[in-house]
């Protein structure tokens, strides 16, 4: 007669965040890295703020303690006390939703609870209108390469940034080995999530990355393309930097960039809407970006007025008195001779 199994006892909280992360994200869901960061800053603001609402601490919590209200206080935590924006509010309950539904399937007697707490909704919000730079501003900008190695370099990172439309982490971790010259000029971009895409390149960016590795000609194909002084990767704060000595430098001869906030991304928007505003369709400026969904390169066509007033412009005012069409003479004298 078989001895009646004893019931395995539920994971423990720690053990499931310790599985959600080596398990879960990196191994069955084969995340990148920077997606895994992402989602450990979130979890580690969250039991820093448990451990303190709680006054537990973080291995001996229970996955019951996470409720609805733990939530919500942490959500206005982060709003209120860190100043946090709407997105990133919902960036960080999308990471805590991810692990409830894993623990879920990992731990059924708490299933109840996990219902309960993902119950708690994403925040609404209205989109802020997307700033852009007009061609003029852009060309400023860019301006032309001084004699400086420094100058050489910022001029070939803005031209690849508008080129492009290249995200900040994309462009800085261009090696040389990803930047083709001969033929179809292109560089292979190496995006979110691991995904890879291929940017043709203008003439005139070419004849500045020749420039550079004239300039710079101990640089191997594994070398970073756009390096700082020690050779390393630029950082995203060294690239903003970069850009405002830039916009300062611009601003005297093209005064509208004057009290504007401008950031690599707002050169990622201006690529987007010169595309579009040259007559590429939204699915192919979605290519260009990088963008898994084309809700996220719609909001293109939303911000440009420029576009629906020339649209409104083709239709005639209501309080326009409509015109009798008279044909000329010599059209009537056509007509009457058929």
């Amino acid at each position: 007669m078989s001895r009646p199994t004893t019931p395995r006892a539920p994971p423990s909280f720690a053990a499931l965040v310790q599985s959600f992360f080596t398990e879960h994200l990196t191994q069955q869901r084969a995340m990148s890295p920077r997606t895994v960061a992402t989602y450990r800053d979130g979890f580690v603001l969250f039991l820093d703020f448990a451990t303190a609402h709680l006054h537990k601490q973080p291995t001996t919590m229970k996955l019951q303690d996470i409720t609805p209200a733990l939530i919500l206080a942490f959500l206005d935590h982060l709003e209120q006390v860190r100043g946090n924006a709407v997105r990133t509010r919902n960036a960080r309950l999308a990471a805590l939703r991810a692990f409830l539904k894993f623990a879920g399937h990992r731990d059924v007697n708490a299933l109840h609870v996990v219902e309960q707490a993902l119950g708690v909704p994403m925040k609404r919000f209205e989109r802020p209108m997307l700033g852009f730079l007009s061609r003029e501003e852009m060309l400023a900008i860019i301006g032309k390469p001084g004699s400086s190695w420094t100058s050489q370099r910022d001029h070939l990172l803005l031209h690849m940034l508008y080129n492009t439309g290249a995200r900040v982490s994309e462009i800085i971790g261009v090696r040389l080995a990803d930047v083709v010259l001969d033929g179809a000029a292109c560089v292979h971009l190496h995006g979110k999530g691991r995904k890879r895409r291929t940017m043709p390149l203008w003439r005139s960016t070419v004849k500045a990355v020749r420039s550079w590795l004239r300039f710079n000609p101990d640089l191997l194909p594994a070398s970073a393309l756009l390096p700082n002084r020690d050779g390393h990767t630029m950082t995203r704060t060294n690239v903003a930097q970069r850009l405002a000595l830039a916009v300062a430098a611009a601003t005297p001869k093209v005064p509208s960039l004057r009290d504007r906030h401008i950031s690599p991304h707002t050169i990622r928007h201006t690529t987007a809407m010169h595309l579009l505003q040259s007559g590429e369709p939204i699915d192919g400026i979605a290519l260009w970006l990088g963008h898994e969904s084309p809700t996220t390169t719609h909001q293109y066509t939303e911000a440009n007025l420029a576009m629906k007033e020339k649209a409104l412009a083709r239709m005639q005012d209501p309080d326009t008195a409509s015109r009798r069409f008279l044909a000329s003479d010599s059209l009537l004298e056509f007509l009457k001779g058929l």
